[in-house]
């Protein structure tokens, strides 16, 4: 576990899919288990046709499952990978995946799970229970702190196998939402990936896994292919012989990629709004999906005045929320009164709302003490996110804090916060929902004492914090549900309060697809696409 541990705080960045990879498909061709990886091939047709899917994020992020909060690579892993659960893309109901069946008591604190028969990886080997064994270990290790940590480590205490297809969870108390949280570990093949280096290679994009669908070239800022895996026994089969994922982050030369007679794809997600008219015009279905997608603002609590409460509620209070929504999302988004979106089972209206209120702000400013303030907003390149900021600074600078934009690059912007550079507030986007819907996962991602969202805004080690750490622990451990849900309702109360990050505005997500070609496509509220229930027409 050293070596996983060094390799682990070396890319401490990487592990959220904020810095590019740089491999080839030369570099890795060498990686894989499965043989040399193929060149693009866009040929066949009819049924035998490569579908083609332009994905508005890059591909070049971290690939490792427990590692990554890339957009691309965690909706590509879910067509590579299994977990011993997975879950539907949209309802995000639990559904036995590599395991037979999920556990008949979810009560219990030891969850047995028999593995497939005939399940193999996509180099053909089998996979036992060793490898299950093998993936929490690493999830669970202190030393290694992954992305993936936060989300079992405070039920989960450990895994040990049974027999070679049998493997025992044990609980450190009943969490019956543990179950659906079983996708977000990905069962790797041992054999691949125990050797020296193989963590690296796994954020350069190496995926070999026992899904649907094997990865079969991988070419960083380009694209991603994929074939299916004609060995793959399990619930969802695939209807594809062939994929092609592009990665085009330009939104005008996306929406060209999917439009038109000489359209190259059958389906595209992160549609810009001002372009559905249009796509709708051409023949194209077009859905949305609401979720926790969310423009947020992060304060840097080392630096003043941001760590004073009353400077960071008057920042907020001074946006004018509505007119983001209506210029910026052209109506496909809320102000945020809570940090959980509207249609989240926990939501509750937080009892601290920012609505705007310019004088309140006044007055907040005022009664810290502050005058003369200047910002600087640091602010991701994405493009809707580009799109909101320039409110944001007319409604700072109305009260009296003149404000200057600096939109960057994603990777720019995260590489100075792992380098605790200095900075004051940064706008960036986030989507919690892309790991799952339940409020205790949304929360822990977003805060902790270990958290890397807490550790860019230095927060951590304030007396209200620790206080809310132990609170949100507390809730994680309350066997009853409405007494859960009520404890996480009141924290979220003090994270509204506190603002330290916090969203703006929530958004609706857009995915466009030709339904000529394709059926079965369900626009989901967090990045990317799943196929796995799609099939040609």
């Amino acid at each position: 576990m050293r070596d996983q541990a060094r390799h682990a705080r070396r890319t401490f960045l990487k592990r959220a899919g904020a810095l590019g990879a740089t491999a080839s498909l030369t570099s890795l061709t060498s990686l894989t288990a499965c043989g040399p990886r193929s060149t693009i091939d866009l040929g066949g047709n009819g049924a035998d046709r490569t579908l083609t899917a332009v994905i508005g994020y890059g591909n070049d992020g971290s690939w490792d499952p427990a590692q990554t909060a890339s957009a691309f690579a965690m909706a590509a892993n879910n067509h590579v990978y299994e977990g011993l659960a997975d879950t539907d893309p949209i309802t995000r109901a639990p559904y036995p995946a590599l395991a037979t069946r999920l556990p008949a008591d979810p009560d219990a604190t030891v969850w047995r799970f028999t593995l497939r028969p005939g399940a193999t990886f996509h180099d053909g080997r089998p996979v036992t229970a060793d490898d299950v064994v093998f993936v929490f270990d690493r999830i669970l290790d202190p030393a290694t702190p992954t992305l993936a940590r936060g989300f079992f480590a405070s039920w989960l205490k450990e895994a040990r196998p049974v027999d070679t297809r049998t493997v025992d969870l044990v609980l450190r108390f009943p969490f019956p939402d543990g179950i659906a949280r079983l996708t977000l570990a990905k069962i790797m093949p041992k054999h691949v990936f125990a050797r020296p280096g193989a963590w690296d290679d796994a954020i350069r994009g190496l995926a070999v896994g026992s899904g649907p669908y094997r990865q079969t070239g991988h070419h960083p800022k380009s694209n991603t292919t994929f074939a299916a895996y004609d060995r793959y026994n399990g619930p969802r089969r695939p209807a594809f012989p062939r994929m092609n994922w592009l990665t085009i982050v330009d939104a005008a030369s996306r929406v060209a990629r999917i439009s038109g007679v000489d359209a190259g794809a059958q389906i595209s997600d992160n549609i810009p709004y001002a372009n559905i008219p249009r796509l709708e015009q051409g023949g194209l279905s077009v859905g949305g999906g609401a979720g926790m997608n969310n423009l947020f603002l992060m304060f840097n609590t080392a630096h003043p005045p941001f760590d004073d409460v009353r400077v960071r509620q008057a920042l907020h209070y001074a946006i004018d929320r509505q007119k983001i929504v209506e210029v910026a999302l052209k109506g496909h988004g809320k102000p945020a009164s809570s940090f959980l979106n509207d249609a989240n089972p926990a939501y509750r209206r937080a009892k601290t709302v920012y609505d705007h209120d310019p004088e309140r702000a006044k007055a907040l400013l005022k009664a810290a003490g502050v005058s003369g303030l200047r910002i600087d907003l640091l602010a991701v390149n994405v493009s809707w996110i580009v799109d909101c900021l320039p409110t944001i600074k007319a409604s700072w600078d109305a009260i009296g804090v003149p404000t200057t934009l600096f939109p960057q690059e994603t990777t720019a912007v995260f590489t100075k916060m792992d380098q605790k550079q200095d900075y004051q507030v940064v706008a960036a986007v986030s989507n919690p929902n892309q790991f799952g819907l339940d409020a205790d996962l949304i929360m822990h991602y977003n805060y902790g004492p270990e958290n890397l969202w807490t550790g860019y805004a230095r927060w951590a080690g304030h007396a209200v914090a620790k206080r809310l750490f132990k609170d949100m622990d507390a809730a994680t451990r309350e066997p009853d549900p409405e007494k859960k849900r009520a404890m996480i309702q009141d924290y979220i109360d003090v994270v509204a309060e506190q603002a330290v990050i916090y969203p703006v505005v929530h958004n609706e997500l857009i995915t466009a697809w030709d339904p000529r070609r394709v059926t079965g496509i369900r626009a989901q509220p967090y990045p990317g696409i799943n196929v796995l229930t799609a099939r040609w027409v």
